[in-house]
Formats: C-alpha cells, sequence, structure tokens
C-alpha cells in the first residue's frame, strides 16, 4: 500500500529496511548520573521491535555536568558507562532496528552545570554563561572525538552529533546566540567553523563509520538562524562526509512561544524545512514533526520532500504504528494528541508516560522506574 514509506535505502554503506526512524526523544529513564538502567534497555527493545529501520538513542553528553541538559541525561562522556551502551546497541539490533546513538554538549541550556558554557553570554531563563575560551573549544571538539569512538566501540552501527534544539553546535552558528568578534563569530564563514571542525575531528577519528547530523534549520526566533543560511551550512555539512542530516526546528527559547505551540499540533509541521534543505543536499534527508499517518508518510518520501520520516512521540504512544500501518491497520493506531502532559512530566522529574497507554500499561512501566 505505502510503497515508497516500506522501500529500503542505502545509508552510508548500511541497509535500512524502510524509509521509518525513531527519532531521538528523552524521557528521563536513564539513572541518576546518566547510566543505563533496565527501564532504558526496556524501552529501546520495544521502540526497535517496532519495526522501525534504525532507532536513534536520545542525546548522551559528552561532558558532565558541564555539557548535559539534566542529571538524566546518558553519559557517553566515561569508559564507566561502556557496559550499559554496549547492551543497550546489542538489544536494538537484536530486535531488527539498526542502533545509533546522539551525542551532545548542551551549552547554554545545560541544566545541572555550575558554570554553563556557550559561544557568548547571552543570558538564558536567568542564567548567563561564560564564552568558551578557544582552548576549551578544542577540549571539547577531542571530547565529542572520544565520545564517538566510545559509541562505536559499544556496538552502534552509527552516530549523530546533536547539531538542534540550540545545543551547543546550534548555538554557535546561531547570530542570536554567537557574538564572538574572533575567527569563529560574525560571518556565516565563522560561525559555522565550530561546528564543521567537530564534525571534521569525528570523521577523521572513526574513518568510514557512519555520523548523522541533527540539523536545526530555523530557529523560528526573530533574530536567530533562518533557512537562508542553514541552507548554506548544509551545503558545507554535505562536504564534510557526513552520512545524512536529519532536519528540525525551535529551540527551547522559541518552543512555548504560543504561534509555535500551534504550528506544532499540526501534522508535518517540519516537513517544509526538510524540504527546503533537501533541495541544497545529496545526502538522506530526515524529517519528523507529527509524521502521524501512513498516507502522509509515504506523501513525504514520494514527493521527495525527505528521504526517511523520523517518529518520536507518534511511535512512543504507539509502539505499533509501524506495523499497523504496513498491514492496513491504521484506524487501531493510538495517536499522541498533543496534551504535553508527557513534557510536563520530564521537567518536574517524574516519572514519564503516555496519558494514551492503558491503565494496566501506564502501572507496568512505572513498576520499572527507580
Amino acid at each position: 500500500m505505502y510503497s515508497h514509506l516500506f522501500s529500503p535505502l542505502k545509508v552510508d554503506g548500511l541497509s535500512l529496511k524502510n524509509r521509518i526512524v525513531m527519532a531521538p526523544l528523552y524521557l528521563g529513564y536513564a539513572g541518576e548520573g546518566g547510566t543505563v538502567t533496565e527501564l532504558l534497555i526496556e524501552h529501546y527493545r520495544v521502540m526497535a521491535r517496532s519495526g522501525v529501520a534504525l532507532v536513534v538513542v536520545e542525546n548522551a553528553s559528552i561532558d558532565y555536568p558541564t555539557g548535559s541538559g539534566s542529571n538524566r541525561t546518558l553519559r557517553a562522556d566515561t569508559g564507566d558507562n561502556m557496559k550499559g551502551l554496549a547492551k543497550l546497541a546489542m538489544t536494538i539490533k537484536q530486535e531488527g532496528a539498526l542502533a545509533c546513538l546522539q551525542l551532545n554538549h548542551a551549552g547554554r541550556f545545560a541544566g545541572i552545570a555550575p558554570d554553563p558554557v556557550a559561544p557568548s553570554a547571552v543570558e538564558v531563563f536567568g542564567r548567563t554563561p561564560r564564552p568558551l575560551t578557544m582552548k576549551e573549544m578544542g577540549e571539547i571538539r577531542e571530547k565529542f572525538v572520544a565520545a564517538a569512538l566510545r559509541v562505536k566501540q559499544a556496538g552502534f552501527d552509527m552516530v549523530e552529533l546533536h547539531g538542534g534544539t540550540g545545543y551547543l553546535l546550534a548555538q554557535f552558528l546561531s547570530p542570536r546566540t554567537n557574538r564572538r568578534t574572533d575567527k569563529y563569530g560574525g560571518s556565516l564563514e565563522n560561525r559555522q567553523r565550530f561546528p564543521l571542525e567537530v564534525v571534521k575531528a569525528v570523521k577523521a577519528s572513526l574513518g568510514d563509520f557512519p555520523i548523522g547530523y541533527r540539523f536545526l534549520a530555523d530557529e523560528w526566533l526573530p533574530d536567530g538562524l533562518k533557512l537562508e543560511e542553514s541552507r548554506k551550512f548544509a551545503r558545507a555539512l554535505e562536504a564534510t562526509g557526513i552520512s545524512y542530516i536529519s532536519v528540525m526546528g525551535g529551540t527551547y527559547e522559541s518552543f512555548f512561544l504560543p504561534e509555535v505551540v500551534e504550528k506544532s499540533k499540526r501534522d508535518g509541521y517540519m516537513v517544509d524545512l526538510a524540504a527546503a534543505i533537501k533541495k541544497e543536499v545529496s545526502v538522506p534527508v530526515i524529517t519528523a514533526g507529527r509524521i502521524a499517518t501512513g498516507a502522509l508518510a509515504e506523501r513525504v518520501i514520494a514527493e521527495g520532500k525527505a528521504d526517511l520520516v523520523g517518529l518520536a512521540r507518534v511511535l512512543w504512544t504507539d509502539p505499533e504504528w509501524p506495523h499497523k500501518v504496513e498491514t492496513g491497520r491504521e484506524n487501531e493506531i493510538v495517536h499522541c494528541d498533543s496534551c504535553d502532559a508527557c513534557l510536563q512530566m520530564v521537567m518536574q522529574g517524574e516519572f514519564t508516560y503516555c496519558v494514551q497507554w492503558p491503565t494496566e500499561t501506564q502501572q507496568a512501566w512505572q513498576a520499572k522506574f527507580k
């Protein structure tokens, strides 16, 4: 029925069985201090079993606590987590999906950092980060490399660098948050320098190991990054040998604006951003943002707006979504209703579940939460 959506695709030598990807979704299922818990393992077992071709595990910090968004953010900055990460990768692959781990430095959004750092001292949510020195930037670049090597050693099939959501790599790119006057600030060429250096350094260390990039196309802020510049950055990114570009819009400073909240309730609300970037590059492009129906997912691929569709809350709400779509049972899909209850739970550090789940499912998952 959906011949494009369920067609295979090669991504940098890896064979994806269809065009469906689990997009990164932070739920707070890691343990305190960023450890891999049994709850996290079980969550990703269910996600991989869903029938998606690729599971992109939520962001793992390359620098704790300075680069961690929360105390339950996964960690890839230490060998102490290797056993857990290896089990996580193996679990995903045993269920028939390719496994990818996303690496991140939260920068000015590092929620537990005593001394948050960023390209420039631009206040956010009542805290002003300290501008990074050149030496510190070099150290962060090497921490991305070290963490990426751990991802490879843990048995994942690929790694994704997080340049979205307004995190550190995106902070350098944005004219709003990068006000440096050295060679890393000012023009787009200068602002994109550090993210490109990170990608190139990781690429040089990993060789032919696939590297994806979570890509911020538009901050949806008046003085933020816009498509005009992100299109050019996409071309520069492709030139580094990146394996795919996963396109998104918005940051923590724009997600809760009334117009963005309304926009995000529409199915496929970020597809146009992906389509704009796809026109600029030849590497596979992933889109996301409430791809709630098989018909929409099929149309996105068939019309060439993206090569892959990413499902986050859509898949979490109903892990049978791919199977139901493929077997003509779309009328049975349990849909996310954008109530944002799960977001409130995450922000308050509570056990996170979908209110659409049956009561017995909620209770079963809550019993696993420590």
